[in-house]
């Protein structure tokens, strides 16, 4: 990668000044009730200047936010008044800990404690209190529903708030350790504050306001100075568990390698985090056990390639955006942790004996190493897995990085995977962001064909966005350790939207897109090609419409593609034109819904694809959600008349904000194992301390190969018992 001479430091002059808070040290902690009552508040000066990013841009907010900041020698607090001139009308709905928060009011803090401008710990909360907390690497956009950061880090901090007759009130206390923050004098961190407003569907930060950029932006984030003499904020967490319950496995398991029958479960390991100075920690886990893990949501793949599922187990989910590899803006990873521990075929848990992990920064790198070993099940050899990740920070939220994986396996051919590259990002402008990859695979008696190289170019404003990449994937590349959706691909994107916003009482943004995407294979002969044009209107309740005008397909079967029980798509190239309506109502009421119809030519024949997704609020205990497809085929093969249904139906109950139930149930056609449920009770009796009562029929993971495999059906039940321990 060449660098244009001053390119850096001509960014920096291009750069807003970061806004700057004071923090005002205190000799014992405030009192955390929800109100400011405690004099110790009016020693604070107040935070007062936040500025819409949405519905408009700069502009004052609808209404007054103040934030005061104290700290003593262990945490750091903070005094948050939202007022509100029509109370009545807040939103607050969720008791559940680490849920989205979009559909409530809620006010965000980000700390950027290392102040490398690229990472920062969210800390999120609603008028109820309830927590949300997260970790932003890189600068990662937000979640689809629009939250900050990876939820997988949890923290130990403690927020309370209550709604009044002027608006709503929050006091938080956020321990140093929590930061792993030891530095004692002349600390300056980077900040930012961001409150939503649910039913004006408004967004209002303290920097980084702009429509291009968003709290997610931490090179755009304030400073926070005033900190000094603190103790040493050293984190130190021994975590040990206890899990009793049995297991069934059908006859069909042995299929699958696998022992049928019943299994009494009872073990028990532990969980140590230690930091091992500031921003950089360490940790360990033996005999890792992943009962509590949320379960997948079933999907029905309509393609020849592989279904992303994204990672649920904690031990993998801290800190992982560290590891975060992407190659290209497709999805695929050189490094996917769900490939350790989890038979990628059946979906079925691989023991793992133990592992440990490094994470965070140290003398101006990211840093991430990880090791992790399982043991022999079923199918599956014992196997060893060790990654290495290192990046260093440039101006601007740029950065350079390399990333190292080994995977060694035992009794199996072949006996060792390896990975690796370099990648970059460089900020060009504020707006305008190149991004490169070259990543090399090595396997026992594989030679050539086993590169990976690609480069990209994202411009974006606040009415315009443009991403156009290319990718060159050998046809022996391989990472075992990864995820790949396809091999053998010269593949290029391009996308381009614009964003206007017409003065239209209630339309607030409208986006007129157009996306190509070409690949053939490495000899030139088309596998596949997508032309899409669509059309969304966002509207300022939180309603949408999002339709395809037209989306254009040719895809090359090269192997029959089996796509349901004996139903199978012979080689060939098929052509056809599909046409998307979708339609979700307002965000702010108690019932909200999507409708999406898709309909148009499918592989020679036709294809129906109706969905509907709902959910339903009564309190903020209760909450229900619901999302059923059905796929209605006509394709002219043997057996190409059939139709799948597959969705699901959840509850949540939250006896208060410890204490909470929830249940999945699933269903799906396609398989022989047509439904599924899971019922989980957690009891956080104490911080970062659970009780779990989980119960499940069915899959917990599901399965990463492609076309759409046949599972068996699982009876587990678990009781989980975990204590965490802080000297």
């Amino acid at each position: 990668m060449f660098f244009v001479p001053g390119l850096f430091a001509q960014l920096k002059k291009t750069q807003e000044p970061a806004p700057i808070a004071q923090a005002v040290a205190v000799e014992h902690p405030p009192k955390l009730d929800g109100t400011l009552d405690d004099p110790l508040w009016q020693s604070a000066m107040p935070i007062t200047d936040f500025r819409q990013r949405e519905p408009y841009e700069g502009q004052p907010p609808a209404e007054r936010t103040e934030v005061r900041i104290l700290y003593t020698k262990g945490e750091i607090y903070f005094g948050i008044s939202c007022f509100d001139s029509e109370p009545g009308k807040i939103a607050a709905t969720q008791l559940h800990r680490d849920i989205s928060q979009e559909l409530d009011d809620y006010f965000e803090i980000l700390i950027d404690s290392s102040h490398n401008r690229r990472n920062a710990y969210v800390f999120q909360f609603n008028p109820i209190g309830t927590q949300r907390d997260a970790l932003i690497i890189d600068e990662q956009p937000p979640e689809d529903d629009g939250s900050e950061g990876d939820p997988g880090w949890d923290g130990v901090w403690v927020s309370e708030a209550r709604i009044t007759s002027r608006g709503w009130i929050a006091t938080v206390a956020i321990p140093f350790s929590t930061l792993n923050f030891m530095q004692t004098n002349e600390v300056v961190w980077g900040i930012n504050f961001k409150r939503f407003i649910r039913r004006k569907n408004e967004q209002d930060l303290w920097s980084a306001w702009r429509r291009s950029f968003g709290a997610n932006k931490i090179s755009q984030a304030g400073e926070l100075h005033g900190i000094s003499e603190i103790a040493s904020g050293r984190l130190f967490i021994v975590k040990p568990y206890g899990l009793g319950g049995f297991n069934h496995l059908p006859p069909a398991a042995s299929l699958a390698g696998l022992t049928p029958g019943m299994q009494a479960l009872y073990t028990g390991g532990l969980d140590v985090k230690v930091g091992l100075r500031s921003n950089l920690v360490a940790n360990l886990t033996g005999n890792t056990d992943f009962a509590d893990a949320d379960v997948d949501t079933q999907q029905f793949n309509l393609t020849p390639y592989k279904l992303f599922f994204p990672e649920k187990r904690q031990f993998f989910l801290e800190n992982a955006g560290i590891f975060n590899f992407a190659m290209g803006d497709y999805g695929d990873l050189l490094f996917f942790s769900r490939q350790i521990g989890i038979d990628p075929v059946t979906g079925q848990q691989v023991p793992m004996n133990g592992g440990g992990k490094i994470t965070g920064s140290l003398a101006g790198f990211d840093v991430g190493f990880m090791d992790a070993s399982t043991r022999s099940s079923g199918p599956n050899p014992y196997a060893n897995y060790a990654v290495f990740r290192l990046k260093r920070s440039l101006p601007g939220g740029s950065y350079v990085g390399f990333m190292g994986i080994d995977k060694r396996a035992g009794n199996t051919a072949p006996p060792f995977n390896q990975s690796g590259g370099v990648d970059t990002r460089i900020v060009l402008m504020r707006n305008l962001v190149l991004t490169g990859y070259a990543a090399q695979t090595r396997s026992p008696l594989v030679t050539g064909g086993q590169t990976n190289l690609g480069a990209g170019l994202n411009y974006k404003n606040s009415w315009l966005e443009f991403l156009a990449e290319r990718r060159k994937i050998g046809p022996n590349f391989n990472p075992e350790v990864g995820f790949l959706e396809r091999t053998d691909c010269v593949c290029d994107y391009a996308d381009l939207t614009l964003k206007p916003r017409p003065k239209i009482r209630v339309i607030r943004e409208l986006n007129f897109e157009g996306m190509m995407f070409h690949a053939p294979d490495t000899h030139g002969a088309l596998q596949t090609q997508e032309w899409l044009t669509s059309f969304v209107a966002k509207f300022h309740s939180g309603a949408y419409t999002d339709d395809d005008i037209v989306d254009v397909f040719a895809q090359r079967i090269v192997t029959p593609f089996n796509i349901y029980k004996n139903v199978v798509i012979p080689p060939g190239l098929y052509r056809w034109t599909r046409h998307q309506l979708t339609y979700g109502t307002a965000q702010d009421r108690r019932w909200v819904l999507h409708f999406f119809e898709r309909f148009g030519t499918y592989y020679n024949g036709r294809l129906n694809e109706a969905r509907i997704r709902a959910s339903y609020r009564p309190s903020e205990r209760l909450s229900f959600n619901f999302s059923q497809q059905w796929d209605r085929f006509r394709l002219p093969i043997s057996g190409g008349d059939f139709s799948v249904v597959f969705g699901s139906f959840q509850t949540n109950y939250a006896f208060s904000r410890f204490l909470t139930l929830s249940t999945i149930f699933q269903v799906n056609t396609s398989n022989t194992q047509a439904a599924s449920a899971n019922i989980r009770l957690r009891w956080n009796y104490r911080p970062d301390s659970d009780l779990f009562v989980i119960y499940t029929v069915g899959q917990q993971f599901a399965s990463l190969v492609a076309a759409n495999p046949a599972q068996f059906t699982q009876n587990r039940f678990a009781v989980k018992y975990t204590y965490s321990w802080r000297p």
